[in-house]
Formats: C-alpha cells, structure tokens, sequence
C-alpha cells in the first residue's frame, strides 16, 4: 500500500495544511466538500505539495516533519520557488 503526505493550500486565506493519506483523491475531495471540521473554513483548495511512500511510519515521520518549523520552513521556500517560477 502507498501512502501519501500532501499539503493542501487556501485560496482563499493565507493557510497551509499538511495531512496523511492512502487514498489522495478521496482525501482531498473530503477537504474539498468540507466534511473535515478543521479545513472547512478555509475551502477552497489547491493541492500544493504531494509525497509518496511505501510505509505508513515513514509517512508519518514526514508528516510530522513538515508540521514543525523546520517543516513549515521548507514549504515557504517552496512558496517562494513557485512565485519566483511564475
């Protein structure tokens, strides 16, 4: 089984949101829809930045990775890179 960290981008406010899946699609439609309480205020998204692995504990280590400061750290400097690509 593959698993999947993604970070999901607000369009419409300044919000990022990193979370853990084995199924993408049906992951970020849930985000899309607002069936998750958490994210429901900030829809809609943009699938900012996806990951596989082959383990859910590698994943997870990830996840928590980019939920840290470090984390959050690498993910403005890929903010950076897109709008500098833009």
């Amino acid at each position: 089984m593959k698993y999947y960290v993604y970070v999901l981008r607000s369009l419409s406010r300044h919000y990022m949101y990193v979370g853990l899946t084995s199924n993408l699609e049906q992951r970020f439609s849930t985000h899309q829809a607002g069936r998750n309480r958490t994210t429901a205020p900030y829809r809609p998204f943009q699938l900012y930045h996806v990951e596989r692995f082959s383990s859910r504990i590698k994943a997870r280590h990830r996840e928590k990775y980019l939920k840290s400061g470090s984390g959050k750290e690498f993910l403005k400097g890929l903010s950076l890179e897109d709008l500098e690509n833009s």
